[in-house]
């Protein structure tokens, strides 16, 4: 008799999540770093939508694959976006250059181009999704981060400007954020193309003053974005900074007069603001009204909501000349300043854990969770699989660790009197009750 030297099967490779992007878990799975669960997230999302259908904002889904063209032509080649963050490559079927969107924006306005959206008129829209940056992985700020993304089109008033900053003022105080204190109000004035050129060519001389105080970053912007070196956060630059000229100083009658309407209207309803003239957007497209809602609670990443007005967008990417304002806000950022700040989240868990006994008739038990899920009780059912549903004691003490407020017992007895017995897991002094199985409408609230 021989005996063969098998090998041990070779253990597969544990694969992991790509590096800045992660995984979004229920609060039952333990995880290795401190992320927002997905109780947190599905609570965040209903109080945005309930946000947004108090303003008569729409809500519209659009790719995530966008052609690059679409990003470099409205952001702007020399952007840190476009030179260094996106995640981009060449269609292996048809070689067209495709990107992975590094924001919203730019794609609702190409698809409601696309469509000819704004034929009827203006509209107000919303979306969530997922957006990809190519940058350095870090608390609040990853490769892959979700996004609300909030705009009107077709609108050119400071009046949908206000809207803008109210509407994300009413989710601050439906998640239990107070404005002024967890998260603060800053705005400016971009102006229009024309008083930005102005303001540009003044930059570029005053900055080109002082070309050895500039780190390589700015310099390298001087003469193609200098704006954007006003938001550098070098400390060996403010000093220079701060003694830039102000585009506030180049903005003419009309772009003032708007900036002011949008200051009343902010001032009508007591919301505090402060005018910061350094404050800019990253993407190209902004002109007017622009506006940030920052937080000191989250170090550096202090900002949690940008936007602003964006009335040449629409043209610049192949549409009929549209004005339009929005803004963006980091789910992940905004979840995480609302951890820091520890508030309270209403509970999401089951009303009922139905306990079954073994031997109890399933049909019966089956028939009633049914009945109870219609009429809207959440309920989680004890399952055992091919090993039978457990002891009581383990059912009772699954039941407990479910979150759920109340034990729903088919106990043999219970079933034989056309009964069910409900117990409260979070009240130790309630008396259990029966409750009877042919009306179960008639007693299905009061799990909720």
């Amino acid at each position: 008799m021989t005996t063969e030297n098998k090998a041990a099967p070779k253990k597969a490779e544990k694969l992991v999540a790509v590096k800045g992007m992660n995984d979004i878990l229920p609060a039952s799975v333990p995880r290795t770093e401190k992320l927002p669960d997905s109780g947190l997230w599905q609570w965040f999302e209903s109080c945005v939508r309930g946000v947004m259908g108090r303003y008569g904002y729409q809500y519209l889904l659009t790719p995530i694959v966008e052609p690059t063209a679409l990003f470099v032509r409205g952001l702007g080649e020399v952007t840190d976006i476009v030179e260094k963050e996106m995640y981009s490559f060449v269609d292996a079927m048809n070689g067209d250059r495709l990107t992975l969107r590094p924001e919203a924006t730019a794609g609702i306005v190409r698809a409601m181009n696309e469509h000819n959206a704004l034929y009827n008129g203006p509209l107000r829209l919303w979306t969530i999704g997922p957006m990809f940056r190519h940058e350095r992985p870090q608390k609040g700020r990853y490769r892959q981060f979700h996004q609300l993304d909030v705009e009107a089109l077709g609108f050119a008033g400071p009046d949908v400007d206000a809207e803008m900053i109210l509407m994300a003022r009413a989710l601050w105080r439906e998640l239990g954020l107070v404005e002024g204190r967890d998260v603060r109000l800053e705005i400016n004035s971009l102006g229009e193309p024309e008083e930005r050129k102005q303001h540009r060519d003044a930059l570029v001389a005053y900055f080109s003053q002082h070309a050895a105080t500039l780190d390589e970053d700015s310099q390298r912007r001087l003469h193609t974005n200098p704006l954007r070196i006003l938001d550098s956060k070098n400390p060996a630059m403010q000093a220079v900074i701060e003694g830039a000229p102000k585009l506030i100083d180049f903005l003419g009658e009309a772009s003032r007069a708007h900036f002011d309407a949008v200051k009343a209207a902010l001032d009508a309803v007591g919301l505090a603001y402060r005018v910061n003239p350094r404050l800019v957007r990253g993407m190209d497209y902004y002109n007017l009204t622009v506006f940030e809602w920052v937080t000191d609670q989250l170090g550096s990443q202090g900002t949690v909501c940008g936007g602003g007005r964006y009335d040449g967008l629409i043209a610049q990417l192949g549409g009929k000349p549209a004005p339009a304002v929005g803004f963006g806000l980091g789910i992940e950022r905004l979840l995480l300043l609302l951890q820091e700040l520890q508030v309270k989240v209403p509970d999401a868990g089951a009303d009922a854990y139905a306990i079954v006994p073994p031997g109890t008739p399933l049909p019966a038990v089956v028939a009633v969770l049914e009945q109870l899920r219609e009429c809207g009780v959440r309920v989680v059912q004890h399952a055992g699989g091919a090993d039978g549903p457990g002891s009581m004691k383990s059912q009772f003490k699954k039941a407990d660790a479910s979150g759920a407020r109340h034990a729903l017992i088919f106990g043999a007895d219970e079933i034989a009197q056309g009964k069910v017995a409900v117990k409260s897991l979070r009240d130790r002094e309630a008396a259990q009750v029966l409750q009877p199985l042919d009306a179960v409408p008639a007693w299905a609230a009061s799990l909720r």
